[in-house]
């Protein structure tokens, strides 16, 4: 961290432009909602960007430069972005440190089956908890920026009716599939609440807990391919930001297809169509709903 720190002469590579209040949200999905609140009243910097997971991210000397000079930086707690307590040791500042999944009810892991284990941090999979989300990003940019409190609130209000109907959507393409076919095995365990909000069934994930860090052995992958075809799961989902390899090892293996372009731990680039999060949500919805039908 003391190399970080003594090279701050560098540039971040996260800054949005704009003017106004200096904020960091270190995550992409916390900085599309913050973008959805604040339009252009603020500078907005997001330490982890589309395609990059978050269970493996490095803060850079930019990132640690963006986080000294803010005065609000927004994160996701729940074990998902801990990196940030050590740098802002290091860097210094006098940023308002906000959870911005403060009063988000949390679930284990999907396969955790409600007994001892972590919190999943994959909140935004339920629109629900990203309408949460977008209060409480309100709320902080409001008392960090008072003069445009009434914007923020404003806004906030109109992507959380967005949330709202978005929800309706991904709820009637989930509501196409057949129910007996409504089975998920994934790349990692991060589709809990996504899982739980629209009924589907989760069967297993091919690396096993909340971290994308973790490895399988061998007899948890052959355990997995026994359940897969005595399920009769019709597909098999990896996400953008991991490699997919081991995923399509046991598709071929099981003869099941692979869908290998969900978005789990971040949004998609610009221009995807995932680069919100309720475009995410619509976007892992249709993909989804076409494999298991």
């Amino acid at each position: 961290m003391a190399s970080l720190v003594a090279a701050l002469a560098a540039g971040c590579s996260g800054g949005d432009g704009g003017t106004g209040l200096r904020v960091v949200a270190t995550t992409s999905q916390i900085g599309a909602l913050t973008r959805e609140v604040a339009g252009s009243h603020v500078r907005l910097t997001v330490l982890i960007g589309p395609g990059v997971s978050a269970h493996d991210f490095e803060p850079d000397p930019g990132d640690v430069r963006a986080i000294n000079g803010a005065a609000v930086v927004l994160k996701n707690g729940i074990g998902l972005d801990d990196f940030l307590d050590r740098v802002i040791g290091g860097a210094g500042g006098n940023a308002k440190v906000v959870t911005v999944t403060e009063g988000i009810e949390l679930q284990r892991g999907a396969g955790d089956e409600g007994g001892p284990g972590d919190f999943d941090p994959h909140v935004w999979h339920d629109p629900m908890n990203a309408k949460v989300m977008v209060a409480n990003i309100a709320r902080a940019l409001a008392e960090a920026d008072p003069p445009n409190a009434a914007t923020y609130r404003k806004n906030a209000d109109d992507y959380q009716a967005k949330l709202d109907d978005t929800d309706r959507q991904v709820r009637a393409i989930i509501d196409t599939i057949p129910k007996d076919q409504r089975k998920i095995v994934t790349n990692h365990d991060a589709f809990g609440y996504f899982i739980r909000r629209y009924g589907l069934q989760y069967v297993g994930a091919v690396i096993p807990g909340l971290s994308s860090e973790a490895q399988p052995s061998a007899g948890d992958i052959a355990k997995l391919e026994d359940l897969i075809k005595k399920e009769g799961v019709k597909a098999i989902f990896a996400e953008t930001e991991l490699d997919p390899k081991v995923a399509r090892q046991i598709s071929k293996d099981t003869g099941v297809k692979i869908v290998d372009d969900l978005y789990a731990d971040s949004l998609g680039k610009p221009g995807s169509g995932a680069d919100t999060v309720d475009g995410m949500l619509l976007s892992n919805a249709r993909k989804i709903a076409e494999a298991l039908k």
